[in-house]
């Protein structure tokens, strides 16, 4: 098994984090990589230390900061191991609770994700809102409940991120984007109810941006692989609308508007484009 871990700027909490994995015992022969992702403080002294003292741990630079999600694409490729780990370097996540996310995939989960619903889960409150919105769009747009949608902590087949790698973000969205693309395929998804720590050191996170970013994201996703599920809820709106106005011209204003036409020809336009999109995701699969 290997575990990576994306590190950018994370002196404080990365010795600790890695002291944990390396401690590990799980039955198998575990592998620790660290993508190292031009971090600009004094992580990189910090990690070739780690890797001298830890016959476990290995480490892979990126010369600039290309990301978290470039990160986490360095350490699938480099991954010794079918089965990868991700977590992250701020000390937030339980590493004993791995030991359960395997346990998923041995039975026979593509995904295992360690979902922060415990019962001391340290996320600030003013992204609280942001993040349950979030996620009760994504859980619509994918069919099913998705109890954390951005969870940094999760194992993985990793042939599933291969598959999906061409589409995957170098961003934050990188998980976000792999949990959609496996729920709206199909792909066997578990979750593991975990505790969230307080992080140690800045967080990388820029609320507004992100949550926006995130949502486009969303969208976008769902977009690709299920396209109706975008589309029949707009249509369905406008369909709502175009009945409420064409009840006001029939019955008041005896006289069919300008304005319920333009309604009438923009449900037709989003119908057509949404069952053409349809057509060519399905044959895509072909």
């Amino acid at each position: 098994m290997t575990v990576v871990v994306p590190v950018y700027n994370e002196e404080r909490g990365v010795a600790a984090v890695v002291e944990r994995l390396s401690a590990l015992d799980l039955g198998v022969p575990v592998e620790v990589l660290l993508v190292n992702d031009g971090s600009s403080d004094g992580t990189a002294p910090i990690l070739e230390r780690l890797e001298r003292e830890h016959d476990v741990v290995r480490v892979v630079q990126h010369p600039v900061n290309r990301g978290y999600g470039a990160a986490l694409k360095t350490g699938f490729a480099a991954a010794a191991h079918q089965v990868v780990v991700i977590t992250d370097a701020d000390g937030t996540y339980p590493e004993d609770r791995i030991r359960d996310l395997i346990a998923c995939i041995d039975d026979g989960a593509e995904m295992a994700v360690g979902a922060r619903v415990g019962e001391n889960v340290n996320i600030p409150l003013i992204r609280r809102p942001a993040k349950a919105v979030l996620r009760a769009l994504a859980s619509f747009l994918a069919g099913t409940p998705i109890p954390d949608l951005n969870s940094g902590l999760r194992a993985f087949r990793r042939e599933l991120v291969m598959k999906y790698r061409a589409i995957l973000p170098e961003g934050f969205s990188f998980t976000t984007t792999i949990t959609l693309a496996s729920l709206t395929n199909n792909h066997r998804v578990d979750y593991v109810s975990i505790d969230y720590a307080h992080r140690q050191g800045n967080s990388k996170i820029k609320p507004i941006q992100d949550t926006l970013g995130f949502t486009s994201l969303i969208v976008r996703t769902v977009l690709y692989f299920n396209p109706l599920k975008v589309f029949y809820p707009v249509a369905l709106a406008l369909g709502l609308l175009l009945v409420a106005m064409l009840s006001y011209d029939v019955f008041f204003a005896h006289d069919i508007g300008d304005k319920t036409v333009v309604v009438f020809f923009a449900l037709l336009q989003i119908l057509t484009v949404g069952l053409l999109a349809d057509l060519i995701e399905k044959k895509s699969r072909l």
